[in-house]
């Protein structure tokens, strides 16, 4: 029996507003055939199969457009339920018109994500395949596409159901333990019960790790460009974008205020974040744009921190020694500006690492043996070279940035769709999981191995919507557009 079936009938347009050539109205519920008969006024409709009509108004007896009208019966519909679609001209007057009609027979309209919410509650699909389905709506490159849509296939459930049953078969095996000592079950004494805890953690960490990797599909990643006045940091936001997004001169200062672009790498979202230099100033503007650019450094996921081969290089062109070492000084003066200023010593001890990519640009103008040196230099080992004048090196750039942050496959066949409230019932039950082996390992507290198994299923659970509160559903759906 559905969760539903008292519930009433609702109508929505299902397609954007706009002009198009198919505009369709969806209804949902008890009376979908009722408003078949008001509107389309024809002879029982098959189920699955499309019939051709004029809709009018049940009232006025108006004609109001001509279309397909597809009706499937309950429960072999999305919703569960009994399911009209009323395929007209895509015009926004006339599909507006019959969606007015479509209420005056007595339905009312739809809330955000109510069909999928209906869905949900009638048992047609798990919560992370309804969300699933707003994902697929509104993704932003292929790559993020393709996750929602193993996502929408079940392939985030299908894991979080395999650890939850490899976690009940844990509880089942202690609390019979603690339950019936009869039985003699020595658990303590029984390795296989470290072990497979210890192996339902590891699956807990490694899904948990690649949930996170999928989120950024759909929120992208903050990459902040860092450096000094004119040392290419417009240039290499140009490079990125390819195209002339921020003024290059050579005058330092050019850029005073956050210049904010959306790329995507390899299918990967990036927000990239031109800054203005960092220096000292008396400009109250360049001020302001600096104190930004280090705001900026706090949502950074990655920061490209940039430097140039400086005046004093280039006068000493061929002296290897000087200029590695200044270099690395230039270097180490940028990254303790940026940690005394933001105080990044003594951040939160939660709060993501920062991760820096040295980079050096304009490499065109340093000696080619010299910069040879430089790159076999261990203490470059992990720098870049790149000329954002040229676009030398800038795909290599884009390459070691998914590396660095561990995305170089996330285009790949394992990665699926997840949001912030997976991630963080999945670290929920990583976290309860942990305490119970500890508790295990160091107390021989069974007992309290099983309340953690417990706790960490019922985190589990609310990724699927197994259990879920009612205010949880109502922010998830509310979400959605109206119409799915």
């Amino acid at each position: 029996m559905s969760f539903i079936d008292n519930l009433d009938t609702i109508a929505a347009i299902a397609t954007p507003y706009g002009i198009g050539g198919v505009g369709v109205i969806r209804i949902s519920g008890p009376a979908a055939l009722q408003v078949f008969n008001q509107i389309v006024k024809k002879k029982e409709p098959i189920h699955a199969k499309a019939t051709y009509g004029v809709f009018k108004n049940s009232i006025s007896e108006e004609k109001i457009d001509e279309g397909l009208a597809l009706f499937f019966k309950a429960p072999h519909s999305f919703t569960g339920e009994d399911v009209l679609e009323l395929h007209g001209h895509g015009g926004p007057v006339v599909i507006q018109m019959l969606l007015e009609a479509v209420l005056e027979t007595g339905v009312r309209m739809a809330r955000p994500g109510e069909f999928s919410e209906r869905a949900f509650l009638n048992n047609k699909m798990d919560l992370t395949k309804a969300e699933a389905i707003a994902d697929l709506i509104n993704a932003r490159s292929k790559s993020a596409a393709k996750a929602a849509f193993r996502s929408l296939q079940g392939s985030f459930s299908k894991e979080v159901n395999h650890i939850l049953e490899g976690l009940i078969q844990l509880r089942i095996y202690v609390e019979s333990a603690i339950d019936f000592p009869e039985e003699e079950i020595d658990f303590l004494s029984d390795t296989r019960i470290l072990n497979q805890a210890l192996e339902i953690e590891k699956n807990l960490a490694n899904l948990l790790s690649r949930a996170e990797k999928g989120a950024l599909l759909q929120t992208g990643l903050n990459l902040v460009i860092l450096g000094r006045p004119n040392a290419g940091k417009s240039s290499l936001l140009n490079q990125l974008t390819e195209k002339d997004t921020a003024i290059v001169t050579d005058v330092p200062g050019t850029t005073r205020d956050l210049l904010k672009e959306l790329i995507l790498i390899n299918g990967v979202p990036v927000h990239v974040f031109d800054t203005a230099g960092l220096r000292e100033t008396e400009d109250i503007v360049e001020k302001e744009g600096i104190k930004r650019a280090h705001q900026a450094i706090k949502t950074a996921d990655c920061v490209l921190l940039l430097l140039e081969p400086n005046q004093e290089i280039l006068n000493n062109n061929n002296n290897f020694n000087f200029i590695m070492d200044n270099l690395l000084k230039n270097r180490d003066e940028l990254l303790d500006k940026i940690m005394n200023l933001e105080n990044l010593e003594n951040k939160d001890k939660n709060k993501k690492e920062l991760n820096i990519l040295n980079i050096l640009n304009k490499v065109d103008l340093i000696d080619k043996n010299i910069l040879l040196n430089l790159k076999e230099n261990k203490n470059f080992k992990d720098w870049l070279f790149i000329s954002a004048k040229t676009g030398e090196k800038i795909e290599d750039l884009r390459q070691s940035l998914l590396f660095l942050l561990g995305l170089e496959e996330l285009g790949g066949s394992q990665v699926f769709s997840a949001r912030t409230r997976h991630i963080e019932c999945l670290k929920k039950a990583w976290l309860h999981l942990k305490s119970g082996i500890t508790a295990l390992e160091k107390h021989k507290a069974g007992e309290l191995l099983a309340e953690e198994c417990r706790l960490a299923q019922e985190n589990l659970n609310e990724i699927t919507g197994a259990f879920s509160s009612d205010d949880l559903l109502g922010r998830i759906f509310s979400s959605f557009c109206i119409g799915k």
